[in-house]
């Protein structure tokens, strides 16, 4: 059925964006055996004040601290575990389990409506370990509703690999990745209500961030003093195109501290975990100057957990 003054899907796709009505396209055989998974519980709850702005020394497996519904907002990269200096040497199946803990963990903190954004790389290539497929299907077991993926395109700063495999020749050829994904996904509803917050986001950033491609250089290690961080540019994008000024931003995997960063500079507030008491330091330390800016005490707090793989972030 067509709207009045609107568009409706056709058979090539349609030009226009005002009022479409995609009923056809969703209501089709493709879509048949896909439900959303819907929140039955949308209360929001608020997170204690003795835990905003803080960072946990501990397992993001149990985020006990943290009460239901409290979270709006979670950016993480989850650590390679490909024998960096702060990977343990798990087994892949060891590996995806604690990324399913921790993240069954999230979506029990999240409030309906809350995002779940995960940056990661896909792996080797004797075989291709394909960790972006894997972490979206724990994700989509868990019950997490997926919203799309974001390509990141290092360009010119991704790693000038020379790992050619065999030269000009197809006898076997190796791609060299200049790129990661972002997934992305919400608990419950695709929307969250406005209510009383505020937007951040202006009209040219929304226009380019809601593209599936975003081109950024990747950070320095060196500069950071961690191994493996993502660059404040990408938690802030994600930070302008899915929270509301005040909302609660978690990272799982704190690592350095990048999300807090930006959560703090986008008028957000933080609480993450890491079980590597240097990188909470170095994140205390990245994090202290601007928390003395706007006034707030810098909070941390260490919980014992059993060992676990520390973050690049």
């Amino acid at each position: 059925m067509k709207r009045p003054n609107g568009t409706e899907t056709s058979a090539f796709g349609t030009n226009g964006r005002i009022n479409h009505d995609s009923s056809k396209f969703y209501n089709s055989k493709l879509y048949s055996e896909l439900e959303g998974k819907v929140v039955t519980d949308k209360a929001e709850n608020v997170l204690p004040k003795k835990f905003v702005n803080k960072l946990i020394l501990g397992s993001a497996e149990n985020m006990k601290e943290l009460p239901d519904n409290s979270i709006h907002l979670m950016i993480t990269s989850p650590p390679y575990n490909v024998s960096k200096e702060y990977d343990d040497d798990l087994s892949l199946k060891e590996y995806l389990q604690l990324l399913e803990n921790s993240f069954k963990e999230t979506y029990r903190v999240l409030v309906n409506g809350g995002r779940a954004c995960i940056n990661v790389a896909n792996l080797g290539r004797k075989p291709y370990i394909p960790l972006s497929d894997y972490i979206s299907k724990i994700m989509l077991e868990i019950g997490y509703n997926m919203r799309g993926e974001i390509i990141w395109n290092k360009a010119a700063s991704a790693s000038p690999s020379t790992a050619w495999g065999s030269w000009q020749s197809a006898a076997n050829p190796i791609l060299r990745d200049v790129h990661e994904y972002i997934l992305i996904f919400s608990k419950g509803d695709y929307k969250r209500e406005k209510g009383e917050k505020e937007n951040s986001i202006s009209k040219e950033q929304f226009m380019e961030l809601t593209k599936s491609i975003w081109t950024m250089n990747a950070e320095s290690a060196r500069r950071i003093g961690h191994p493996a961080p993502f660059p404040e540019e990408l938690p802030f994008r994600l930070i302008q195109l899915y929270s509301f000024k005040g909302d609660i931003i978690l990272d799982p995997f704190m690592g350095s501290g990048t999300t807090a960063v930006s959560a703090l500079k986008s008028d957000r507030k933080f609480v993450g975990y890491d079980i590597s008491k240097e990188y909470i330091d170095l994140a205390e330390k990245r994090i202290e100057p601007l928390l003395k800016q706007t006034k707030i005490a810098f909070n941390l707090t260490t919980i014992e957990e059993e060992p676990q793989t520390a973050n690049k972030g």
